[in-house]
């Protein structure tokens, strides 16, 4: 059974950090398609706070070191997205506030209250290009593995492709929520900022283990 360590969230959440930071022109630019250019520079002001404050985050439970990133997310990036992904993170901490490991039961079900949170904070659903179009369809195939033993490395492999996969189905869809809505029509055909995001920070958390597991 695939079991989850605080030291394992911290090296997620580390690698989302770090990928927020290296591609903060790159996401910016991506919004800038059919939005107002901020997204990456957004993100990344607030992850930069998570990585000056990496020693001292509480590691007391995976949900309080989750709890307190969400504190950061939603206090230092600006715009719709502070809100959105601290929610995302808050109620993920909610839900494992006092584990120190986590079965993939745990995970889908804290994904799960994500989503939901991210829903009911924004206002946004399944088919409306969010970044929910890539977490959504994610956890539906991690929770396939619930029941089925299967290497930790090939479940990161297939929720990348999942991710990614996600970018290459909503990019000809039009916006119905987030910032790319307010362009309408001129929406369709460009990657939605959010999604690329996902893909992108769980392909480096992907390659981020695959490497640790090869030292």
């Amino acid at each position: 059974m695939n079991t989850t360590t605080l030291d394992d969230v911290a090296l997620v959440v580390k690698t989302m950090a770090v990928t927020a930071l290296e591609n903060e022109k790159y996401f910016s630019e991506l919004d800038a398609a059919a939005g107002d250019a901020d997204f990456g520079v957004s993100l990344a002001a607030g992850f930069q706070v998570v990585n000056d404050d990496w020693e001292q985050l509480d590691r007391s439970s995976i949900g309080n070191f989750l709890l307190k990133i969400s504190m950061i997310i939603t206090g230092k990036v600006g715009g719709c997205s502070g809100p959105i992904w601290g929610t995302g993170f808050m109620k993920a901490g909610l839900l494992s506030k006092d584990k120190e490991t986590l079965q993939i039961a745990d995970l889908v079900a804290m994904l799960r209250a994500g989503i939901d949170g991210i829903m009911a904070r924004g206002g946004a659903k399944a088919g409306d290009k969010t970044l929910l179009d890539a977490l959504i369809p994610m956890t539906d195939k991690l929770e396939e593995f619930v029941d089925t033993p299967t290497a930790a490395a090939q479940i990161r492999q297939t929720l990348t492709a999942v991710a990614e996969q996600a970018i290459e189905t909503t990019s000809a869809w039009e916006a119905k929520r987030g910032r790319q809505s307010f362009t309408g029509a001129r929406s369709i055909g460009t990657p939605d900022p959010g999604i690329v995001a996902i893909a992108t920070m769980m392909r480096a958390i992907n390659n981020t283990f695959d490497g640790a597991a090869r030292r």
